[in-house]
């Protein structure tokens, strides 16, 4: 059972975003178009995202940047890595509404650009889950004396196989509960930086970061803390608010644009009644 859930998981992972655009496209009539697009704006927020996180490492390592006290290590780390994620991705976000898509400005069509670029990410860790599960059951079927590696990487390999297949059978299935309340989370961001590009308010862009942020913070530091399973109920209280901000923002669907009516015909003239005949008309005409 628990390599059949190592397998399930991917599967789940890469399955619920292309569930979540087919529902989006298909009830509230969105087109493809903005979830390959919210996809493209993950991508390219990571181009910067990644750097700059391994950047900020080296830069911390080598001494050139500050470091904080060891018993604040913790609270620094992710405190960091929540604002570096909520910067790139919602800076991102943004500019995406405010130079690409500008006509993409309600509601509904900003849920299927978040399902896109929390789509695509889950569809990454989907893929990378997978190529793990793969390693995982091969494993498991091998002798592993036959493997052609050293002594000491043979051990280590029975080590992490070891450990892999000591959990519970329903531990793997947490990578994709995780990717649903993150694609939440990222529904909500994307309907929270669609008020900054429609009312011009940039306050509402840094509620989209600092929300990211935390949410992204309290995840890890919930994981050191207190272990997946407890990490997963925090994601879990997230995805709840992020859910209620999403129907407080929610509006009426827009109303279809007026169709232009061909114009109608002129009235025809009427017809004018022919006089009436009489003797004094007989009289009057007799000489025409």
């Amino acid at each position: 059972m628990l390599l059949v859930a190592y397998v399930l998981n991917p599967l789940l992972m890469i399955a619920m975003p292309i569930a979540l655009g087919i529902f989006l496209a298909r009830r509230l009539g969105q087109p493809w178009r903005l979830f390959l697009i919210g996809a493209a704006t993950f991508i390219a927020s990571q181009i910067v995202h990644l750097p700059l996180n391994l950047g900020l490492d080296r830069l911390f390592d080598a001494g050139m940047l500050p470091a904080p006290p060891e018993a604040y290590h913790l609270i620094f780390n992710v405190t960091l890595l929540g604002l570096t994620a909520g910067l790139c991705e919602e800076i991102a976000r943004y500019l995406v509404y405010r130079f690409w898509i500008r006509t993409a400005r309600h509601w509904r069509q900003a849920l299927m650009f978040g399902a896109g670029h929390g789509g695509i990410e889950a569809i990454i860790t989907g893929v990378l889950a997978g190529l793990s599960a793969i390693n995982i059951v091969v494993l498991s079927q091998t002798d592993l004396s036959t493997l052609p590696v050293s002594a000491g990487q043979l051990a280590q390999i029975q080590a992490g196989l070891a450990t892999a297949l000591g959990y519970p059978w329903f531990y793997p299935l947490l990578g994709a509960l995780e990717r649903l309340f993150a694609m939440t989370l990222h529904l909500c961001l994307a309907t929270v930086v669609l008020q900054a590009a429609r009312r011009r308010n940039l306050l509402w862009l840094a509620a989209a970061i600092l929300w990211h942020a935390f949410a992204n913070a309290l995840a890890l530091y919930v994981l050191d803390q207190a272990g997946p399973y407890w990490s997963e109920a925090a994601l879990a209280v997230v995805a709840a608010v992020s859910l209620a901000i999403i129907f407080a923002l929610r509006e009426p669907p827009p109303e279809p644009a007026p169709s232009k009516l061909a114009p109608l015909p002129a009235p025809a003239s009427a017809p004018r009644e022919a006089p009436a005949v009489t003797q004094d008309t007989l009289e009057r005409t007799r000489y025409q």
